[in-house]
């Protein structure tokens, strides 16, 4: 009887140390930032990103795709996190990153000395620029300076609408809430053209649903270079976020993510890229 008694507090001694033994993996477990040398779970992370953005950034089910998609899976890869993907509303984004919503957002998030007040960057990764989309059949819109009495289709409250209403005071500025609205209205020759950052704008021209219906002007007139953006003075973040960035773009990662996403549109990046990563905390702002 003694024996037994004995016997019994053994095995579930050994039990508990079993358990606790396979409690000490579990993925997500670690409250470091994460490190591809590093070993161990990766670490779950919410990361920001544009749902609504053919090419950049489009949720279509629970399917992701897109330039920045690409840029956010593979610095989760390189940091060893484990992403699950939030949008990140233009107007959002400062906030997410404040109240630590999301551990970094990649989402043709322009790096501005303003947002540099409240978060940190990364980068820049892309240099992009403002352009039109216009009807592929329009000869009459070659740039800015052509736009003067014609119907132009922008997101309210964006940097775009305002941009071009100081540049061509004379356009007829047409206000949606979405930018697959302004194409749709484009197509139905509601509109004469459509104006945001080309990047974006080369998304929607590669859509199957536009292909061939759709041009980008390839005129640009804003300088806007786009960034990871971070919590403010996270320099450990930055600097691995940065490296991932840096391996990116040097293994040919970027130049394969251009042609993949924006490549069937006949997109070519303007000058400056590739560009070269500025070093945490000196990231390049923005002329537009």
């Amino acid at each position: 009887m003694k024996l037994g008694r004995i016997s019994a507090a053994t095995v579930v001694a050994l039990a508990a140390i079993g358990l606790a033994a396979c409690g000490s993996g579990t993925p997500g477990g670690s409250s470091g930032g994460g490190g591809a040398t590093g070993g161990g779970a990766a670490e779950a992370v919410k990361v920001g990103i544009k749902f609504d953005q053919p090419g950049m950034g489009l949720k279509e089910g629970s399917t992701y795709s897109g330039f920045d998609v690409d840029l956010a899976n593979y610095i989760a890869k390189e940091l060893n996190y484990t992403p699950t993907f939030v949008e990140a509303v233009s107007s959002q984004r400062e906030t997410l990153l404040k109240t630590g919503q999301v551990k970094y957002i990649v989402g043709t998030y322009s790096i501005t000395d303003a947002r540099k007040k409240d978060v940190d960057f990364a980068g820049p990764y892309f240099i992009a620029g403002q352009d039109l989309l216009i009807r592929a059949d329009d000869a009459s819109i070659t740039g800015p300076d052509s736009l003067a009495g014609k119907k132009l289709c922008s997101v309210k409250g964006s940097t775009s609408a305002v941009n071009v209403q100081k540049k061509v005071p004379g356009v007829n500025l047409q206000e949606y809430n979405t930018y697959t609205l302004c194409v749709d209205a484009l197509k139905a020759k509601n509109v004469d053209a459509l104006t945001t950052d080309n990047t974006i704008l080369a998304g929607y021209a590669a859509q199957a649903a536009n292909k061939g219906q759709l041009k980008v002007v390839g005129q640009t007139f804003s300088t806007e270079n786009y960034g990871v953006g971070l919590p403010k003075g996270d320099t450990a973040l930055c600097q691995k976020v940065t490296d991932a960035v840096n391996k990116w773009i040097s293994s040919g990662e970027w130049q394969k993510a251009v042609e993949k996403n924006l490549g069937p549109s006949g997109f070519k990046p303007g000058a400056g890229n590739p560009p070269k990563p500025a070093a945490c905390g000196a990231s390049s702002g923005a002329t537009g």
